[in-house]
């Protein structure tokens, strides 16, 4: 029997993620089965558990990928040199995120992907594994996350004298309630969060 390439092992288990990924943007976690999984793969059970034990699994996996393009894009941004305003490049960078898993997840709407982060959040109530994947991606955020604050202080662009961790802090911040308002209310778009994010950096500097 050929032997099957690791690269098709990894583009079936990507298959397989983003056949979920549809069906829990449409249907929700909960109300979604494995056999949902099944059709919209158009996989076997046996082809499906052969990466993934169980509805958790995916569900876990769903969320990784969508942190690991999160930290990416942030990544990206610091690796550039500080010449666009903070407040351009974070409703960019979350721009881009949004209209890109939307696009992974076969839909237009970037308000479908901001509802799956908003039920990975909940879910990791109740899920401990979720909630440890959880916590890492939020480390990992803040370290990729410190760094884009440092280049910005290095280049003078933010106060040197203030606690970088605060900065971020308040950063990420900024960047989940865009999410929670994109889910709920699908209105918040990035140029809402750019002027309002430039209004508040450039206050002190206006009224003087």
């Amino acid at each position: 029997m050929a032997r099957v390439s690791q690269a098709h092992l990894d583009a079936r288990r990507q298959q397989i993620i983003t056949g979920a990924r549809r069906c829990f943007t449409r249907n929700g976690f909960h109300a979604t089965s494995m056999q949902d999984v099944f059709k919209e793969t158009d996989l076997s059970a046996g082809a499906v558990y052969r990466y993934f034990g169980s509805k958790e699994e995916l569900i876990q996996a769903v969320a990784v990928e969508a942190f690991t393009s999160m930290r990416e894009a942030f990544a990206g941004a610091t690796r550039d040199t500080p010449t666009r305003p903070l407040d351009e490049v974070l409703s960019g960078v979350l721009s881009r995120v949004l209209e890109e898993q939307a696009h992974r997840a076969g839909t237009e709407s970037t308000g479908a992907f901001a509802k799956l982060i908003l039920q990975v959040w909940g879910e990791s109530l109740r899920n401990e594994p979720l909630a440890i994947t959880l916590r890492q991606g939020y480390e990992d955020m803040h370290v990729v996350w410190s760094e884009l604050v440092r280049t910005y202080q290095r280049a003078g662009r933010l106060p040197a004298d203030v606690t970088t961790d605060h900065v971020v802090r308040t950063l990420m911040a900024l960047a989940q309630g865009f999410i929670v308002q994109q889910a709920l209310f699908g209105d918040a778009s990035s140029e809402i969060l750019r002027n309002g994010l430039h209004t508040l950096m450039t206050a002190n500097a206006d009224v003087q």
